[in-house]
């Protein structure tokens, strides 16, 4: 073994309401892949009284991200959420940017975040950047001041924190705070104008510095920063995301927004910023619980630092928990969505265990998945009684599936070479094989060979015993040749041409089944496998990553074009995800990524 080590619950009932007119902008172009099932849902109940209530006639949710990193498993239960909740009722869902902290966003990660929603299978109906409303924000922050629900403040940022006290300690008023209004309205316009240097004023909102809430202790509502939006439009004032958020959902229409439970201490402000700015459109913003999976971090911040520190390839390590790195590692949509459905919705945080959101990706990966040949720890197998320099073509079934090639986007059989499927008939399915080889030379894995047959349960190869190769013939190990160190190299074997596969030969039976490759057409691959990123007491996991080099069964030399989620038998599944080609074209080494194992317990 090589070690490879990089340092530095359903949401959606089936009683659906009554039936609304469908939106105009068809805003999921999608099948379907799942059937809905009761589970525990607080916010599809609200929704449904506020539809009952008449408090709104069409539902409008929202995904309001922020472009400074990659999303993660937990942005993905958020899009999954509003997005099939606004599907259930008919309603629709847009995506915002929250480009209201331009020191940190990029459009790499705009770009980025699109590409995952559309991977997980969804298209907003809408797509908008919170800086689109900047000028609104601006005029309503005036209001705010005319109203005497405003201020500027001179306070540095570290006396500002001091004079808000703290859960115990009651907050102190600004000696800013009862400036008049006339001198608020020329300071925060002149703020505008860029006349100040950064840090010097901010505004606040009036509003109780004796509230047991922190949130409502004056907050903050615009800082200066003079900068480029992500559209290229400069501004010399932020504002902050307490007040930029609620006033978009007003604009938007949004009906319900949907976020996680640490916002719940900031609803009150939400509320505050709605009513006090007069907004014609008020949102209900509603909370919900963090769903996390042991020994994985859901925080965009601490993943950043594994980035930087150089503990992970990259944002698409398939080890990490963003879209791109289960993506590269061979996840699925469906079996997120699957997982996320299933587990649910609560008031409260909970954490499952990682191999519950890998049996949803296996479940998925059984119905779609090549079955394969690949010898991972090989082990040299001869055929004595088999001729030197002759190879038999033998034939094995490739599935007759139809599905969807991830590199050119049309539709193939599975069996079929990409010149084959072009003039393949739409609908007509048929029996597809592939050619497998067989030898005087073969591979088979370390572990399907023991010198003495260590129990009665134990179907692989010993000496004296008899296995079938899948697709092949019986062979019976008769000796084995060893190195200097007494380490196996070899195994010397002979065939019974008379028990070739599909020849109705019933005359005795195997001591079990096992898998192998032909040595001279065999490709050469490697394979990933990767463990959680962070041991069982929270530590990091620098023993994560572990690659072995072996071999994959020829037919995958043509056929592997793409990213094919592959079951290798009696190994598990896999995602390829590198080709490695020599000047004519021909593959020469395959990548393979370990999605996951064929059983919750991989010990054969």
């Amino acid at each position: 073994m090589e070690t490879k080590t990089k340092i530095p619950k359903q949401i959606f009932s089936q009683t659906k309401p009554p039936k609304k007119p469908k939106p105009q902008i068809n805003q999921i172009k999608r099948k379907r892949t799942y059937k809905m099932q009761k589970q525990s849902n607080f916010i599809k109940t609200i929704i449904q009284k506020d539809l009952q209530s008449g408090k709104c006639s069409q539902i409008i949710t929202r995904f309001p991200p922020e472009p400074n990193g990659f999303l993660h498993l937990g942005h993905a239960r958020a899009i999954i959420i509003n997005f099939e909740l606004a599907h259930f009722f008919e309603g629709k869902t847009l995506l915002r940017y929250d480009d209201t902290n331009p020191s940190k966003e990029k459009q790499i990660y705009v770009n980025a975040i699109l590409n995952d929603i559309k991977w997980l299978g969804y298209t907003p109906y809408k797509i908008t950047f919170a800086s689109d409303y900047f000028p609104q924000m601006y005029q309503m922050a005036l209001f705010l001041i005319k109203q005497g629900k405003a201020y500027v403040d001179d306070q540095t940022a570290e006396q500002i924190a001091q004079s808000r006290g703290n859960l115990t300690q009651k907050g102190t008023n600004s000696p800013y705070r009862n400036r008049s209004i006339e001198e608020n309205i020329l300071l925060f316009e002149q703020m505008k104008k860029g006349k100040f240097v950064e840090g010097s004023k901010v505004l606040r909102a009036k509003i109780d510095m004796q509230s047991p809430n922190l949130n409502l202790r004056d907050p903050i509502l615009y800082r200066i920063l003079s900068a480029f939006t992500l559209k290229q439009k400069h501004w010399h004032i932020f504002p902050t995301y307490d007040y930029a958020h609620p006033l978009e959902d007003s604009f938007e229409n949004i009906t319900h927004s949907l976020c996680s439970l640490e916002f719940e201490d900031h609803r009150p402000l939400y509320d505050w910023i709605i009513k006090e700015t007069k907004a014609k459109h008020t949102p209900r913003q509603i909370e919900f619980g963090r769903l996390n999976l042991t020994q994985t971090l859901m925080s965009k911040r601490h993943l950043n630092n594994l980035v930087e520190k150089n503990l992970v390839t990259g944002w698409d390590d398939p080890r990490m928990p963003t879209l791109s790195g289960i993506r590269k590692k061979g996840y699925t949509p469906e079996a997120i969505k699957n997982f996320v459905l299933e587990t649910g919705l609560s008031k409260v945080n909970s954490q499952v265990k990682q191999e519950m959101l890998e049996s949803f990706v296996r479940d998925d990966l059984k119905g779609k998945s090549l079955p394969r040949m690949a010898v991972i720890n090989p082990l040299k197998l001869t055929i004595t009684n088999f001729p030197e320099n002759q190879i038999e073509n033998l034939k094995a079934p490739w599935t007759n599936n139809f599905h969807t090639c991830k590199c050119c986007n049309t539709s193939q059989t599975q069996g079929k070479t990409p010149e084959q499927n072009q003039e393949q008939t739409k609908g007509k399915e048929q029996t597809q094989e592939r050619e497998i080889y067989f030898s005087r030379h073969l591979y088979i894995e370390k572990d399907d060979f023991a010198l003495q047959k260590p129990d009665k349960n134990y179907k692989r190869l010993t000496l004296g015993e008899e296995v079938r190769l899948f697709h092949a013939y019986f062979v019976k190990a008769y000796d084995v040749v060893k190195n200097n160190k007494g380490e196996i190299t070899e195994i010397l074997a002979t065939y019974d041409p008379q028990t070739k596969s599909g020849s109705g030969f019933k005359d005795r039976k195997p001591n079990g089944t096992i898998h192998f490759v032909e040595a001279k057409t065999a490709c050469k691959a490697t394979f990933n496998f990767f463990a959680p990123l962070l041991c069982t007491n929270g530590n990091f996991n620098y023993k994560s990553w572990h690659i072995k080099k072996g071999f994959v069964e020829s037919s995958l030399q043509k056929s592997c074009c793409c990213k094919n989620h592959l079951q290798f038998l009696r190994q598990g599944y896999f995602a390829a995800d590198k080709i490695t080609k020599d000047t004519n074209g021909k593959t020469q080494e395959l990548n393979f990524n370990e999605v996951v194992s064929l059983k919750s317990n991989p010990q054969k």
